[in-house]
C-alpha cells in the first residue's frame, strides 16, 4: 500500500539535504522524496516502511520527528484541463515536399536549362584516341 510519510528534520544546508536524500533513497519501495529546506520537512511517498525511513534519517545524523503517516494526496483532477485542450483546434504539421511546393518548384524549373541537346551518337569532331 502506498503511503506518505512526513518527517520534521533540521535541514540546515545543501550538504545535509543531499546526505539525507541519499540515505532515504536507498530504501526499497521509495517512489518519491521531497526535502523542503525552508519548512524543515522530509516527505517520502511509496511502499517503504516508515520505521525504516526514521532509522535511515537518524543514521544520517538527523533527529526526525513524525509529522504524519497516511495515504498520499489524491492527484489533482485534470477534467478542466482536458476540456480546454479539446477546444483548441488541431494544428497539422506539414511535411515539406519539394515536388508540391510552389516556391521549390519555381527554383527547380529555373535551374534547368531550357533545351538540352541530345547525344545519341558520338560527334565526329570530338574523339579520344
Amino acid at each position: 500500500m502506498t503511503q506518505r510519510t512526513v518527517l520534521k528534520v533540521d535541514i540546515s544546508c545543501q550538504k545535509c539535504k543531499k546526505k539525507l536524500l541519499k540515505a532515504v533513497s536507498a530504501l526499497e519501495g521509495v517512489d518519491k522524496i521531497e526535502a523542503d529546506q525552508a519548512k524543515g520537512t522530509l516527505t517520502v511517498t511509496g511502499n517503504a516502511d516508515p520505521y525504516e525511513i526514521i532509522i535511515r534519517t537518524r543514521k544520517a545524523g538527523k533527529h526526525a520527528e513524525v509529522v504524519s503517516i497516511g495515504p498520499p494526496p489524491a492527484p489533482p483532477k485534470q477534467d478542466g484541463q482536458k476540456k480546454t485542450q479539446e477546444k483548441k483546434p488541431e494544428v497539422k504539421t506539414q511535411i515539406h515536399d519539394p515536388h508540391t511546393c510552389p516556391q521549390c518548384r519555381q527554383m527547380y524549373l529555373m535551374s534547368l536549362p531550357v533545351s538540352m541537346p541530345r547525344y545519341d551518337e558520338p560527334s565526329q569532331s570530338c574523339s579520344v584516341m
